[in-house]
């Protein structure tokens, strides 16, 4: 009955949250108009081809191959198995930055392992045939979580590339956003990579210029601790990491990551317990780097961009951010390192995922079975 209770107090909290947010423009108001391509079954990323394809990824394990002109779905086989419970599933999908030379593909996903499943990061050679579809080949995991737990939560896992100079000794860099699987005080522990922001070569080596890499195993591989549940990273221009992540009861985070920073997490957050214990404050304790920004009430955010296009020369340096709570993208003004919510475009569902295509357009995938993928461009 206390369990139920908690839950009920907690749905209010909710429910609060959403008539107590900021009011969502008229939808003629808005700068973009919204084309329908096609749905999935729940859809949770995307990834551009350099022929204008989109790989998406569907969190029961299966990886489509997209023709937006033609709306024509393929399917790409190989995808190792993954655990779908809860919040676990086949995760994020990204190219390799010398894709058109190696076509090198790398995916995340929850990897089944007792008692449960883990964060696992893979990557591939993608082999495309003429039907419209395609095969994963010569499949290599790279990276796991060091513990595994038979919860679904948490898992984070979304990855990215940082491009370096031509003349850089190696001209990628890989970043993921590992998820602290619900289980608090890993987030803390240099033993541990959940909880962290990870920082790698291309084969799942640890660099050696990690702020840790003089503590050797786990912490090498660490760039950043103190997570909670990370759902987007994205770099702006000025070459600058900044991360989203759920907080608990309230609490949600924008932050711009720093080499060998503490966030706190779960010893301080903006947030509470769902059981409605209070968690002291990031003004309480100043060794830890507070959020740029955070939300109470929530915005469920589970994706983010930095946008650099110019079809929206309005949200040039912005990040936008997929809410799942907030049911559409949150605008967020970056100036230098402060950051603040400048605008709401609701679109009536949940959203997972957004990406920038090279043109500048802005592509949203729904949450959830027939979850649709939409493109925004200028009205």
């Amino acid at each position: 009955m206390m369990q139920i209770g908690l839950y009920a107090t907690y749905a209010l909290t909710l429910v609060a949250g959403v008539l107590a947010a900021p009011q969502v423009e008229p939808r003629q108001q808005t700068p973009f108009q919204s084309t329908a391509i096609t749905d999935f079954a729940e859809p949770w990323a995307l990834a551009f081809l350099p022929d204008g394809r989109i790989l998406v990824t569907e969190k029961r394990g299966q990886l489509r191959l997209l023709d937006p002109t033609t709306k024509a779905k393929g399917t790409i086989t190989g995808v190792p198995a993954v655990r779908v419970a809860d919040q676990g599933g086949f995760g994020d999908v990204a190219l390799h930055p010398n894709f058109a030379q190696n076509n090198l593909v790398y995916i995340s996903y929850a990897e089944p392992n007792s008692p449960g499943a883990r964060a696992a990061v893979a990557r591939a050679t993608l082999v495309l045939n003429s039907s419209g579809g395609g095969a994963l080949q010569n499949l290599e995991v790279i990276w796991r979580q060091t513990q595994s737990y038979s919860g679904g939560g948490h898992f984070g896992h979304r990855i990215l590339f940082e491009r370096k100079p031509a003349s850089a000794t190696s001209n990628t860099t890989l970043w993921i956003s590992s998820g602290e699987r619900q289980q608090f005080d890993p987030a803390q522990s240099m033993t541990s990579n959940l909880g962290k922001i990870i920082r790698l070569n291309e084969d799942g080596t640890a660099p050696g210029d990690n702020p840790f890499n003089a503590q050797g195993g786990v912490a090498a591989t660490v760039w950043a601790l103190g997570i909670r549940n990370p759902l987007g990273i994205d770099f702006d221009e000025q070459g600058r990491l900044w991360e989203i992540e759920m907080g608990p009861m309230g609490g949600d985070e924008i932050n711009l990551i720093e080499r060998g920073g503490n966030y706190g997490w779960p010893t301080v957050s903006n947030g509470n317990h769902y059981d409605g214990r209070a968690i002291p404050n990031h003004n309480t304790r100043p060794e830890f780097l507070p959020p740029k920004t955070s939300w109470t009430p929530v915005i469920s955010p589970a994706s983010l961009i930095i946008y650099k296009g110019d079809l929206f020369p309005s949200f040039k340096g912005n990040a936008i951010i997929a809410g799942l709570g907030a049911q559409g993208l949150v605008r967020v003004e970056i100036s230098g390192t402060t950051a603040r919510e400048a605008q709401r475009f609701g679109l009536g569902k949940r959203t997972r995922c957004v990406r920038q295509s090279v043109d500048g357009a802005i592509w949203v995938l729904e949450d959830g079975a027939g979850g649709r993928l939409l493109k925004l461009t200028p009205r």
